[in-house]
Protein backbone atom coordinates (compact mmCIF):
# COMPACT_ATOMS: atom_id res chain seq x y z
CA UNK A 1 0.00 0.00 0.00
CA UNK A 2 2.86 2.37 0.83
CA UNK A 3 4.44 1.69 -2.55
CA UNK A 4 1.20 2.57 -4.33
CA UNK A 5 0.79 5.83 -2.41
CA UNK A 6 4.44 6.72 -2.91
CA UNK A 7 4.25 6.03 -6.64
CA UNK A 8 1.03 8.09 -6.92
CA UNK A 9 2.66 11.03 -5.13
CA UNK A 10 5.78 10.73 -7.25
CA UNK A 11 3.78 10.64 -10.47
CA UNK A 12 1.74 13.64 -9.29
CA UNK A 13 4.90 15.67 -8.76
CA UNK A 14 6.35 14.59 -12.10
CA UNK A 15 3.14 15.67 -13.82
CA UNK A 16 3.11 18.92 -11.84
CA UNK A 17 6.67 19.73 -12.86
CA UNK A 18 5.98 18.77 -16.47
CA UNK A 19 2.84 20.90 -16.53
CA UNK A 20 4.81 23.82 -15.13
CA UNK A 21 6.89 24.04 -18.30
CA UNK A 22 5.65 26.77 -20.65
CA UNK A 23 4.34 25.51 -23.98
CA UNK A 24 6.35 26.11 -27.14
CA UNK A 25 4.75 28.88 -29.13
CA UNK A 26 5.56 30.94 -32.19
CA UNK A 27 7.68 33.25 -30.04
CA UNK A 28 9.67 30.51 -28.32
CA UNK A 29 9.22 28.76 -24.99
CA UNK A 30 8.82 31.98 -23.03
CA UNK A 31 7.30 34.24 -25.62
CA UNK A 32 5.41 37.26 -24.42
CA UNK A 33 1.67 37.17 -24.60
CA UNK A 34 1.34 33.69 -23.11
CA UNK A 35 -0.67 33.59 -19.93
CA UNK A 36 -0.29 30.70 -17.53
CA UNK A 37 -3.53 28.93 -16.74
CA UNK A 38 -4.86 28.22 -13.27
CA UNK A 39 -3.79 24.55 -13.31
CA UNK A 40 -0.19 25.47 -14.13
CA UNK A 41 -0.09 28.03 -11.34
CA UNK A 42 -1.52 25.53 -8.87
CA UNK A 43 1.07 22.94 -9.93
CA UNK A 44 3.84 25.50 -9.48
CA UNK A 45 2.45 26.39 -6.07
CA UNK A 46 2.40 22.73 -4.99
CA UNK A 47 5.98 22.26 -6.16
CA UNK A 48 7.10 25.52 -4.49
CA UNK A 49 5.48 24.70 -1.14
CA UNK A 50 6.73 21.11 -1.22
CA UNK A 51 10.27 22.35 -1.76
CA UNK A 52 9.85 25.29 0.66
CA UNK A 53 8.78 22.93 3.47
CA UNK A 54 11.08 20.09 2.37
CA UNK A 55 8.21 17.58 2.53
CA UNK A 56 8.80 13.87 2.23
CA UNK A 57 6.09 11.54 0.87
CA UNK A 58 4.62 10.67 4.27
CA UNK A 59 4.47 14.31 5.38
CA UNK A 60 2.97 15.35 2.04
CA UNK A 61 0.25 12.73 2.34
CA UNK A 62 -0.80 14.18 5.72
CA UNK A 63 -0.13 17.84 4.93
CA UNK A 64 -1.87 18.49 1.60
CA UNK A 65 -5.45 17.56 2.63
CA UNK A 66 -5.21 19.86 5.67
CA UNK A 67 -3.58 22.64 3.64
CA UNK A 68 -6.20 22.45 0.88
CA UNK A 69 -9.08 22.44 3.38
CA UNK A 70 -7.59 25.41 5.26
CA UNK A 71 -7.08 27.51 2.17
CA UNK A 72 -10.52 26.64 0.75
CA UNK A 73 -12.03 28.00 3.97
CA UNK A 74 -9.83 31.09 3.70
CA UNK A 75 -10.93 31.63 0.10
CA UNK A 76 -14.60 31.38 1.09
CA UNK A 77 -14.12 33.82 3.98
CA UNK A 78 -12.23 36.22 1.70
CA UNK A 79 -15.23 36.29 -0.66
CA UNK A 80 -17.80 36.60 2.14
CA UNK A 81 -16.02 39.33 4.08
CA UNK A 82 -14.32 41.28 1.29
CA UNK A 83 -15.95 44.53 2.47
CA UNK A 84 -14.92 44.22 6.12
CA UNK A 85 -11.17 43.97 6.58
CA UNK A 86 -11.22 43.38 10.34
CA UNK A 87 -13.88 40.67 10.10
CA UNK A 88 -11.83 38.92 7.42
CA UNK A 89 -8.60 39.14 9.42
CA UNK A 90 -10.32 37.78 12.52
CA UNK A 91 -11.93 34.90 10.59
CA UNK A 92 -8.64 34.11 8.83
CA UNK A 93 -6.80 34.00 12.17
CA UNK A 94 -9.43 31.63 13.60
CA UNK A 95 -9.16 29.33 10.57
CA UNK A 96 -5.36 29.22 10.83
CA UNK A 97 -5.61 28.44 14.55
CA UNK A 98 -8.10 25.67 13.77
CA UNK A 99 -5.70 23.97 11.34
CA UNK A 100 -2.50 24.55 13.30
CA UNK A 101 -2.71 21.18 15.09
CA UNK A 102 -3.32 19.33 11.80
CA UNK A 103 -0.27 21.02 10.31
CA UNK A 104 1.80 20.19 13.39
CA UNK A 105 0.81 16.50 13.16
CA UNK A 106 1.96 16.43 9.54
CA UNK A 107 5.07 18.60 9.85
CA UNK A 108 6.28 17.89 13.38
CA UNK A 109 7.48 21.32 14.54
CA UNK A 110 6.08 24.78 15.17
CA UNK A 111 8.78 26.29 12.94
CA UNK A 112 7.62 24.25 9.94
CA UNK A 113 3.97 25.05 10.75
CA UNK A 114 4.81 28.76 10.64
CA UNK A 115 6.58 28.24 7.33
CA UNK A 116 3.50 26.44 6.02
CA UNK A 117 1.22 29.28 7.09
CA UNK A 118 3.41 31.83 5.32
CA UNK A 119 4.27 29.67 2.28
CA UNK A 120 1.34 31.05 0.27
CA UNK A 121 2.64 34.60 0.76
CA UNK A 122 6.18 33.52 -0.13
CA UNK A 123 4.88 31.91 -3.34
CA UNK A 124 2.96 35.05 -4.31
CA UNK A 125 6.06 37.21 -3.67
CA UNK A 126 8.08 34.91 -5.91
CA UNK A 127 5.41 35.16 -8.65
CA UNK A 128 5.29 38.96 -8.35
CA UNK A 129 9.08 39.19 -8.57
CA UNK A 130 9.11 36.96 -11.66
CA UNK A 131 6.38 39.01 -13.32
CA UNK A 132 8.20 42.23 -12.50
CA UNK A 133 11.43 40.83 -13.95
CA UNK A 134 9.63 39.84 -17.13
CA UNK A 135 7.91 43.22 -17.37
CA UNK A 136 11.20 45.08 -16.90
CA UNK A 137 12.96 42.86 -19.40
CA UNK A 138 15.48 41.64 -16.85
CA UNK A 139 16.82 38.13 -17.16
CA UNK A 140 17.17 37.26 -13.48
CA UNK A 141 17.78 38.70 -10.04
CA UNK A 142 21.51 38.12 -10.51
CA UNK A 143 22.04 41.05 -12.87
CA UNK A 144 25.59 42.34 -12.99
CA UNK A 145 24.47 45.81 -11.95
CA UNK A 146 22.33 44.72 -9.01
CA UNK A 147 19.02 45.44 -10.71
CA UNK A 148 19.90 49.02 -11.70
CA UNK A 149 19.39 50.03 -15.28
CA UNK A 150 22.51 51.19 -17.06
CA UNK A 151 24.38 52.26 -13.93
CA UNK A 152 22.02 55.18 -13.37
CA UNK A 153 21.06 56.52 -10.01
CA UNK A 154 17.64 56.04 -8.40
CA UNK A 155 16.21 59.18 -9.99
CA UNK A 156 16.78 57.79 -13.48
CA UNK A 157 19.33 60.46 -14.45
CA UNK A 158 23.04 60.22 -15.02
CA UNK A 159 25.44 59.60 -12.13
CA UNK A 160 26.68 62.69 -10.27
CA UNK A 161 29.79 64.37 -11.67
CA UNK A 162 33.17 63.57 -10.11
CA UNK A 163 34.52 66.00 -7.46
CA UNK A 164 36.74 68.88 -8.59
CA UNK A 165 40.49 68.14 -8.84
CA UNK A 166 42.29 68.18 -5.52
CA UNK A 167 39.26 67.06 -3.50
CA UNK A 168 38.75 63.49 -2.42
CA UNK A 169 35.46 61.70 -2.68
CA UNK A 170 33.89 60.92 0.69
CA UNK A 171 34.07 57.21 1.47
CA UNK A 172 30.89 55.45 2.42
Amino acid sequence: MKKIILSLLLSFFVVAITMAQPPEGPMGPRGKGQRPNKENIEALKVAFITKHLNLNADEAQKFWPAYNACFEELKKVRQDKKDDVLAFEEAALNIKKKYKNDFKKALGSDERVNKALTADRAFMEMVRAELQNRRDGKGSKNDTQGGKKGGRNNRGGTPPPPPPPGQEEPTA
